[in-house]
């Protein structure tokens, strides 16, 4: 039978960054004749610079009442505004607050985020209130265009960091429902494989760094895609088999090292002329400047090279930087900057700061360490050493110091950037929603499984875990593997296991699902063993006698799910899955 899901008339992806966010989309029926047919949101103005941007920033401006005000260049002019007229103190505004969810293993929906002031409001919240405003405005386009579709015609993808956790995944899928989008609508694509689907497609002359000759789609051709965008590296590798599908060789890896990084050493850099109170008094009394001033510093990520010599000229806002240094330092930005370790190698001229180029490339260099360690990490497996190919998407991938780098740490490897890096991952993700099985099997990242008891054995269990229950030893907490890390299992890969109600007219079974990277777990409770959720089976009809369900968990997808059904009579089972 035919499910919702299955009848979509476009499909759109939703690419929800850490510094920016955007949405593309395409008509089902272009797919087989024109695959990159994707169209891109090309409306988003910046306001104050006047240019439009494939992206918007990932801002949220909240009312009073913690409603939706505005979100993007919107809300960031909009709160600028705001705080000029001093009324900030009514709104919320939040800005990259994506990587809260990044290693959190504590993750649940009671979690609660702070705005630049530090007042509370919902986190889950304020990510579903952060999806709604681009799903309302691909939805607004759409009915400008007179197509008829409503949210229901179209088929979802959301894209996440190959390397989160499947707490912070469920959590999202939980902010996209409450954002409006039907769940069954709904596909989580992992971003290093996005970009990689993408590049499946395209032509060698937009892979630059190719070879003549070169065919991403040769059979056999091993590759690692090396996903850099604003707040994570996000690491995959994957080999093209014989059917067209992509097969992952060693699971997902990565680290923090992101882009924005580079962005908070440059802000260090500041503390140290002007000092830290300064530097979060402007990012609160001065939005406007701070937000200029870190627009300006991203054209000198995209732009610097190894070649660079002399001076980086960065645009900023002096007026505002005297200011605040007169009425909280009581000295002239000059006279501090003249006091500080930089001295040397800063000047300023009008509303021109002025860097030696050293000392630019000098933010630069933690990260790209970070960076050069993570992708040498990937290498030394032995999955990856058949591997002679490096490709770099995302924004941060257009940073020429990072390619020059790679190119001479790696210099066996051919270092392939495609045109248009930055939206490879949100195209990409387009691609999988046309066809999610554009990729054959996954390695998993973690270990899986449920805690459970069984019958005290003094020569198997500790006497901690031991407790009595009707008049029984038992031993709680036990460690039950569904499946192992590092296994290799295609996509839709099944593992049942059995339950039984443990008690008379039992209305549920509820199974506490843990993950852990720890080699052989013996007990949740254990360090580095994290609860993940429950899964709450609902037993229709209640009855005295014992009842036996199987509770089928499917791998190998970008989210694990399960079913459950009765044993006897085979029915399925309502079962919900709820993050801890």
């Amino acid at each position: 039978m035919s499910t919702r899901s299955d009848r979509y008339l476009l499909v759109a992806a939703l690419d929800f960054g850490t510094t920016y966010s955007g949405y593309a989309y395409a008509l089902r029926g272009d797919f087989k004749t024109e695959p990159l047919k994707i169209q891109a949101n090309q409306a988003w103005n910046s306001g104050s610079s006047q240019h439009w941007s494939l992206k918007t920033p990932t801002c949220l401006l909240l009312d009073k009442n913690k409603e939706f005000k505005s979100f993007g260049y919107d809300a960031e002019n909009t709160y600028t505004d705001l705080v000029l007229d001093e009324e900030q103190s009514d709104y919320y505004f939040f800005n990259r607050f994506k990587m809260k969810l990044h290693k959190n293993k504590h993750l649940s929906t009671k979690m609660i985020l702070e705005d630049v002031t530090g007042k509370s409001v919902s986190a889950i919240n304020v990510f579903a209130l952060s999806i709604k405003a681009l799903v309302d405005h691909l939805l607004e386009l759409l009915d400008k265009r007179g197509t008829g579709m409503s949210r229901d015609d179209v088929r979802w993808v959301l894209t996440l960091p190959a390397i989160w956790t499947d707490s912070a995944k469920q959590f999202m899928r939980t902010a996209a429902t409450k954002a409006g989008i039907p769940d069954q609508n709904l596909f989580i694509a992992l971003e290093p494989e996005a970009a990689s689907i993408y590049c499946q497609h395209l032509p060698t002359e937009k892979l630059h760094g190719a070879e003549a000759g070169f065919h991403m789609s040769r059979a056999g051709t091993r590759y690692m895609i090396v996903d850099l965008g604003g707040g994570t590296a996000d690491i995959t590798l994957h080999e093209k088999l014989p059917d067209g599908q992509l097969k992952e060789i060693c699971r997902a890896d990565g680290n923090d090292c992101g882009g924005t990084s580079v962005d908070n050493a440059f802000f260090q850099l500041f503390v140290k002329i002007v000092g830290a109170p300064l530097m979060n008094t402007m990012k609160q009394e001065e939005p406007g400047a701070f937000l200029d001033i870190f627009r300006a510093f991203e054209n000198v990520k995209r732009t610097i090279d190894t070649t660079k010599t002399g001076k980086v000229n960065v645009t900023f806002p002096f007026a505002t930087f005297d200011s605040l240094c007169q009425k909280h330092l009581s000295e002239s930005f000059d006279s501090a900057l003249a006091s500080s370790k930089y001295k040397k190698e800063i000047m300023r001229r009008g509303d021109k700061i002025r860097f030696e180029v050293d000392l630019m490339k000098s933010l630069f260099a933690p990260t790209i360490d970070g960076i050069i360690s993570l992708v040498k990490s990937v290498l030394e497996k032995r999955e990856a050493r058949m591997t002679s190919l490096i490709i770099m998407v995302g924004g941060f991938s257009e940073c020429r110091l990072i390619q020059a780098e790679l190119r001479k740490q790696f210099p066996k490897h051919r270092i392939i950037v495609p045109e248009q890096a930055d939206l490879a991952v949100l195209k990409g993700a387009v691609l999988f929603g046309q066809n999610p099985s554009a990729i054959e099997s996954r390695v998993i990242k973690t270990t899986y499984g449920v805690a459970m008891t069984a019958k005290f054995n003094p020569t198997k269990h500790d006497e901690k875990h031991k407790s009595v229950i009707a008049g029984v030893e038992k031993t709680r907490n036990l460690f039950d593997v569904i499946m192992k890390e590092n296994s290799s299992v295609p996509v839709g890969t099944k593992i049942t296991k059995s339950y039984s109600t443990t008690m008379e007219k039992q209305n549920e079974i509820k199974l506490s699902v843990y993950t852990t990277n720890n080699t052989n777990p013996k007990y949740v409770d254990e360090k580095g063993c994290y609860l993940l959720g429950e899964i709450v089976t609902a037993i229709e009809d209640p009855s005295d006698e014992k009842r036996w369900f199987d509770i089928e968990f499917e791998f190998g997808k970008t989210e694990v799910s399960a079913v459950a059904k009765d044993k006897k009579s085979r029915q399925l089972c309502k079962a919900t899955f709820k993050i801890a």
